[in-house]
């Protein structure tokens, strides 16, 4: 990816060295590792993609299955709406950033401006630079994405306090057929023992694949809200989705006392519908 000109007003990296590699070479290392070791299952191309936001020694593995559905279709995509939660400032509905370009140790990524101001005119959609300063939810997709796609724009969303449809019509504003991917960024359960994990995590899972944004909350998953916005939005597309992977920090490099919960889905045309 280029470096940011002078002129342009760029998001740095906020958690390079803490929830990824901050070298460059170490980074577009673990990444391969990750792409590398991920299944390839015969899936339609996808429209739209959950992916974990955590650090990458856990769910690292996790967002590898996701983002290595891409390589047959990388060439094609453009740009690429992320959709998480607000961690850090509290927001008064959705938040998208007033800057040029997102920095990771990878390079720099260039925010498609025309897409934001057609999100601006949403009543639901708020302007804070603040709410996108601090937040790893978005930041940690964007070196698979950086890895796998030649080049594409990105529309960086955060969710605050807002409702499934408001999502789902900020994704109806920017999503523009098969050039747009979409992904939503969302962690599962969080801090329960491995068993009660295993357990939620399975009917979360079981609900996204059903469609049943209703089934989701707070307490299933961190980007409850992104999820079901998507959901409800690929609902509308004639999309279903697929399970990737599911495990928890207890598979990866936790104790089992206290973990958190990750899981990737692709999401394709349902029988019947085309991706257009």
């Amino acid at each position: 990816m280029p470096a940011a000109t002078a002129r342009e007003k760029v998001r740095p990296a906020a958690v390079a060295g803490r929830f990824y590699p901050a070298d460059p070479a170490r980074l577009r290392a673990e990444v391969a590792r990750f792409l590398a070791e991920a299944d390839a299952p015969a899936t339609a191309a996808p429209a739209a993609l959950i992916a974990p936001h955590a650090g990458y020694v856990y769910s690292g593995r996790v967002a590898g299955a996701a983002f290595a559905t891409l390589r047959g279709v990388a060439a094609r995509i453009a740009r690429v709406v992320i959709v998480g939660p607000a961690h850090y400032v509290p927001v008064r509905g959705i938040a998208i950033p007033t800057v040029d370009a997102f920095e990771t140790p990878l390079g720099t990524v260039a925010v498609d401006r025309a897409a934001l101001a057609a999100l601006a005119t949403l009543a639901c959609v708020i302007e804070s630079d603040r709410a996108h300063a601090p937040e790893h939810a978005l930041e940690v997709e964007l070196p698979f994405l950086q890895a796998v796609l030649p080049a594409f724009r990105l529309v960086p969303v955060l969710v605050g306090e807002a409702r499934p449809q408001d999502v789902a019509e900020v994704l109806a504003r920017v999503w523009d057929g098969p050039r747009t991917l979409v992904v939503a960024s969302s962690d599962l359960s969080h801090y329960h023992d491995y068993d009660t994990a295993r357990r939620l995590d399975a009917a979360t899972a079981a609900a996204i694949e059903r469609g049943e944004e209703t089934a989701l909350g707070p307490a299933r998953a961190c980007g409850w809200l992104a999820v079901a916005g998507l959901l409800r939005e690929s609902a509308r597309r004639g999309l279903a989705a697929r399970r990737l992977a599911l495990c928890n920090s207890g598979d990866t490099a936790g104790p089992r006392e206290q973990v958190v919960g990750y899981g990737a889905w692709s999401f394709a045309p349902a029988a019947g519908h085309s991706l257009h």
